[in-house]
């Protein structure tokens, strides 16, 4: 069984959302695939381009956004998700896409003051950066890509013109994304703009971490330009591979959102568990506990990644009544696995596999649960017999003794 497929984002010169699409088509992607994939998003009024440059003696590739009309230059982030998740996008495309926006209209919210509703994108809503989003998630898809990994990031200086007037730079949002993720910057001579807000959701919502490459087994290299000249090759470098590290993977940040709730009728906590798994909850579970005055209550726990941290926080507020909660720093370690599709008299089942240390032979294995549900309604056949009948299956294909 193979490593997991990964990107690391060589960012020496920055990242904008251009330079991004620009270094993932770089890499083997063909325009026609990423064309037909932004062609399931109803959203028209554009084209684009794709050319080959050479930048001071280094080639790569420039990719354009050429709008074709005068479209709505600005949306609210309502707009922006009813856009994707009402697309015929795969869903992993919608989910990561939407996160992405998610993430940028907290910090714009955050340097606004104003809340993640109500914040009003002007460039970030225009139909550019809803491609260049949308498309670098969908880019990494088609190509395979399973985990991205990211350099320390340089921050320029000078001013930039936003729609609000003239902004310092780094732009306050790219250091509101910068704080909530934590990420590792340097400085670096020279008054221009080297990641846009664009650029910084992307990588800080996509990347699982921000550093040396990991150990990985070197496939290929996209270069994707940037639109200034700032005395340099000015690209952002992709590279893709397989990582070839033990099962365990580099951590990943993880935050436990907790609340002691003890006046809430009981019936809303199953459809507060169903809206926090919608919103991008790793795991949500309730513990009985003992508050003061002896009252009994329900301790809430939401586990998520920091991508989804105002949105499921939002939704506690919204469904439940506490007047407070917590959110508690921490990290998450995942062993190395693998999702075989195993066929079956009654058709195909999935099976999650964790792999040994050298990524082979499988160490342990789980039948999913919800293909043998379907399976056992669909036959009558009890369902701990289809879970015995598929484990004896797996075992021998996979020459597992008993």
């Amino acid at each position: 069984m193979k490593g997991a497929r990964i990107a690391y984002f060589d960012c020496y010169s920055g990242i904008s959302g251009d330079m991004t699409l620009g270094a993932l088509l770089d890499c083997g992607l063909e325009l026609s695939q990423l064309q037909e994939m932004l062609a399931k998003l109803p959203l028209s009024g554009y084209r684009l381009e794709l050319s080959r440059v050479t930048r001071y003696s280094l080639a790569g590739s420039d990719l354009q956004v050429i709008l074709e009309d005068d479209s709505p230059g600005h949306r609210h982030l309502p707009e922006i998700e009813e856009l994707i998740l009402g697309s015929s996008l795969p869903d992993p495309v919608k989910e990561k896409s939407r996160a992405v926006f998610v993430n940028l209209a907290a910090a714009e919210a955050a340097v606004h003051g104003t809340s993640l509703e109500e914040v009003h994108f002007h460039e970030v809503g225009a139909i550019d950066a809803i491609v260049d989003i949308v498309g670098s998630v969908a880019a990494l898809h088609l190509l395979g890509i399973e985990q991205v990994f990211c350099s320390p990031l340089p921050v320029g200086g000078g001013m930039v013109r936003a729609a609000h007037g003239l902004l310092p730079l780094p732009a306050p949002a790219v250091l509101e994304l910068f704080k909530k993720r934590s990420v590792p910057v340097y400085g670096r001579e020279g008054l221009h703009e080297l990641v846009t807000p664009t650029g910084a959701a992307i990588v800080t919502t996509l990347a699982a971490g921000f550093g040396p490459p990991p150990s990985f087994v070197f496939e290929t290299v996209g270069y994707g330009s940037g639109k200034l000249d700032p005395g340099y090759a000015n690209y952002l470098r992709i590279f893709i591979g397989e990582v070839t590290s033990p099962p365990l993977s580099d951590p990943e940040p993880l935050q436990a959102i907790e609340a002691n709730i003890d006046d809430l009728n009981p019936e809303v906590f199953g459809y507060l568990m169903e809206r926090l798994f919608a919103g991008g909850a790793w795991d949500v579970y309730y513990t009985p506990v003992q508050m003061k005055k002896n009252r009994p209550a329900v301790k809430l726990t939401a586990l998520t990644a920091p991508r989804h941290l105002h949105r499921l926080v939002e939704i506690i507020f919204r469904e439940t009544s506490t007047m407070g909660l917590r959110v508690l720093e921490a990290q998450k370690f995942v062993r190395q696995r693998q999702i075989v599709e195993l066929s079956t008299e009654w058709g195909p089942v999935r099976v999650k596999v964790a792999l040994d240390e050298t990524g082979g032979d499988c160490q342990h294995y789980a039948i999913e649960y919800e293909d043998c549900a379907k399976i056992a309604r669909k036959t009558g056949i009890p369902l701990k017999e289809i879970y015995r009948r598929v484990e004896r299956l797996f075992a021998r294909q996979q020459r597992i003794p008993d």
